[in-house]
């Protein structure tokens, strides 16, 4: 449903978020340790970099998800209303 209040009204798709990270950090460790036995150094950073900023990002998912339904609503919260549009 669309209200024309997206931004301020958003909500984050955390665990797409959350397996997403998995498998990035899966293919990131996988990369990681293939560049590394190849002796390639330089991709080898690169992707323990990725491991990294996909590590922190999973921090913080995990964090939202746990802080309970103000950041990850189930199933059975409905939409907000825009502001100016509320129902009393």
């Amino acid at each position: 449903m669309r209200t024309g209040s997206e931004p301020a009204t958003a909500r984050s798709a955390l665990r797409a978020r959350f397996w997403l990270c998995l498998w990035g950090m899966f293919w990131a460790l996988f990369g990681t340790a293939v560049f590394g036995l190849l002796g390639q150094p330089g991709w080898a950073a690169a992707f323990g970099v990725l491991w990294l900023v996909i590590a922190v990002d999973f921090t913080v998912v995990v964090r939202h998800l746990r802080q309970g339904p103000h950041y990850q609503p189930g199933r059975d919260v409905p939409p907000y209303w825009p502001p100016d549009q509320r129902r009393r």
